[in-house]
C-alpha cells in the first residue's frame, strides 16, 4: 500500500498548535475546536464533474468536509469516502437539519486521470451529495499547499499505471471557513457522525 496514513509534519505542528491554544483559557463553557486558530484551508478555483469553476467561497454558510485523494487509489480512498458518507447518513438520520448543513468535497491530487468525469463518477459512486473537483495540475497542487496536504507520483505498479503516494486527512471546516476538526474516518461510520454532530451548530 502507498498510502501515508498519519498527518505530514507541516500539519502535525499545526495541530499541536492549534491543540496547545485550545488548552490556555478552556475554564470557559464553549469548546474550542482542535483545529482552531491553525493556518489550514483557502481559496481554490478548481472544476467540477460539469466543467463548472468552483471556488472555497461558493460554500461560504456551509460546513464543508474535505479530503484529497484520487480515484485510482486502490484502497484508502475508497474505504474512507464510503465511511464519510455513512458518517453523513447517521448524522441524516439523527439530525435531519445538521446534515443539511454540510457539503463533503472529494478533490483529486491526481489530475493527470482524474478528469472532471471521472473524480465526478467516483464521488458519486459515494453519495450524490460529494462534489468531486479537479483541475489543471497547478491548480491541485496550490489547493494542497493552502490545506497543508502532501502528495507524490509513486513508482509504475505491475499491470501500468501508477499510485500515488499521499496523506489521507479529512478535514471538517466550519461555514466561515475556518478549520475545526479532523474526523475519525478509521473508526468507521459512527464515530464520524458523533464528531459532526459535536461541531455543527
Amino acid at each position: 500500500m502507498n498510502q501515508i496514513n498519519k498527518p505530514s509534519p507541516i500539519l502535525a505542528l499545526l495541530i499541536a498548535g492549534a491543540l496547545s491554544l485550545a488548552g490556555c483559557g478552556a475554564a470557559g463553557p464553549v469548546e474550542e475546536p482542535p483545529l482552531a486558530g491553525a493556518a489550514i484551508g483557502g481559496d481554490f478555483a478548481l472544476s467540477n464533474s460539469a466543467g463548472q469553476t468552483v471556488r472555497w467561497g461558493d460554500f461560504a454558510g456551509k460546513y464543508r468536509i474535505v479530503y484529497f485523494g484520487y480515484a485510482f487509489c486502490p484502497d484508502v480512498c475508497p474505504t474512507d469516502m464510503q465511511r464519510v458518507a455513512q458518517g453523513l447518513k447517521v448524522l441524516k438520520g439523527q439530525d435531519p437539519a445538521k446534515a443539511a448543513m454540510i457539503t463533503p468535497l472529494f478533490i483529486t491530487i491526481d489530475p493527470e486521470r482524474d478528469t472532471q468525469k471521472v473524480v465526478g463518477e467516483f464521488a458519486a459512486a459515494f453519495s450524490p451529495d460529494i462534489i468531486g473537483l479537479t483541475g489543471t495540475p497547478e491548480q491541485i497542487a496550490a489547493a494542497a499547499k493552502a490545506f497543508k496536504v502532501y502528495y507524490a507520483k509513486g513508482e509504475p505498479v505491475e499491470g501500468g499505471g501508477y499510485l500515488v503516494d499521499h496523506t489521507n486527512i479529512t478535514y471538517l471546516f466550519g461555514p466561515d471557513g475556518e478549520p475545526l476538526a479532523t474526523l475519525p474516518t478509521d473508526k468507521g461510520a459512527d464515530a464520524i457522525a458523533a464528531e459532526l454532530d459535536r461541531w455543527v451548530k
